[in-house]
C-alpha cells in the first residue's frame, strides 16, 4: 500500500462539513472529493480519506489535508497529472492544490502537530460585499487590548471543556487541549477591513475555536471581563462560556507536519 498526502480548500457555503454523512444526499467535502478520487483512479470503492481538521458545516478551509491509501504507487507525473483531474472532477467550491507520496502510514489527522484557524470579523456600521461569505459582520467597536489580555489566559495547556459543545463534552474522555498562540489583528481581506482572531493549538474540540471568539467578542464588547477567563476555564461547563460564533467567518487556514 502506498500513501498520499492531499491539500485541498473549500469554499464551505454550500457543504454540510467536510464529514462523510449517511445520508448520500447531504452534500459534503469528503463525499464529494472521494468520489471524484474514485472516478479519476478508476476505482469501483473510493479510497477513505483522512482529513486533518473536521471543519463543521459552512466553515472554509484554505490548507485543508487529506491522507488516503492505494494499492498502487503513482508517480510524481502522475500525481501533477491527479490534480488537474480532481479539479476538472469537483465542484468550483473544491479547488485541490497538491498530491505527493507520503511516508508509509502517514495520517493527515494523527501526524499533524499544529491546526492554525483565522477568524474574521467586520466590524463596520455598514455591510461587507466581497468578504461576506468569510467574516461575522458585528457593527459595533472593540476593546482590543482587553480581548488580547483576555485570549492569553487561553495559552498553554487547559481543560477546554467549556469551550466545547455539551453534546462532544458528553461523548469523549478527554478535553484537554493545547492552544500556542491567539493573536488579535486588524487586517485587509479581500479589499475590506476586518478584525481577525487568529488561534493556533495542536488539536481542537468541537466548535472550540467559535467558542473561544463568541467569549472573546463579548469581552471586547464590555459584556464579560478579561478576568472571566480562569474562572471559566475552571468551571469545565458550556454555560460559563460565550456564544458560538457563526460557522462562515472561520478558516482552517494552516496544518503543520513534523516533515
Amino acid at each position: 500500500m502506498s500513501t498520499y498526502k492531499l491539500t485541498l480548500t473549500y469554499r464551505g457555503t454550500d457543504f454540510s462539513g467536510f464529514a462523510r454523512q449517511k445520508d448520500p444526499a447531504i452534500r459534503t467535502v469528503q463525499e464529494e472529493l472521494e468520489q471524484a478520487l474514485a472516478i479519476a483512479l478508476r476505482l469501483d470503492t473510493p479510497p477513505h480519506t483522512v482529513c486533518a481538521g473536521r471543519t463543521d458545516a459552512g466553515v472554509h478551509a484554505c490548507a485543508q489535508v487529506v491522507s488516503f491509501s492505494l494499492d498502487v504507487a503513482l508517480s510524481t507525473e502522475q500525481c501533477i497529472q491527479m490534480v488537474r483531474s480532481l479539479n476538472a472532477l469537483t465542484a468550483r467550491d473544491i479547488s485541490v492544490s497538491d498530491l505527493r507520496q507520503a511516508p508509509d502510514g502517514f495520517s493527515a489527522r494523527f501526524d499533524a502537530i499544529s491546526r492554525k484557524y483565522h477568524y474574521r470579523i467586520f466590524n463596520q456600521s455598514y455591510p461587507p460585499i466581497f468578504a461576506a461569505d468569510y467574516v461575522w459582520h458585528l457593527a459595533q467597536s472593540f476593546d482590543i487590548a482587553e480581548m488580547q489580555t483576555a485570549a492569553n489566559y487561553l495559552l498553554g495547556e487547559h481543560d477546554f471543556r467549556s469551550f466545547c459543545t455539551s453534546a462532544t463534552a458528553e461523548v469523549i474522555d478527554n478535553t484537554m487541549r493545547t492552544v500556542t498562540g491567539i493573536e488579535i489583528v486588524e487586517e485587509v481581506h479581500l479589499g475590506e477591513s476586518v478584525l481577525a482572531i487568529k488561534v493556533t493549538g495542536n488539536a481542537f474540540l468541537h466548535s472550540m475555536v467559535r467558542i473561544i471568539v463568541g467569549t472573546l467578542v463579548e469581552v471586547g464588547t464590555g459584556k464579560r471581563s478579561s478576568a472571566d477567563i480562569p474562572t471559566i476555564l475552571a468551571a469545565c461547563d458550556r454555560t460559563v462560556a460565550g456564544q458560538t460564533a457563526p460557522a462562515h467567518g472561520l478558516t482552517l487556514y494552516k496544518v503543520e507536519y513534523p516533515f
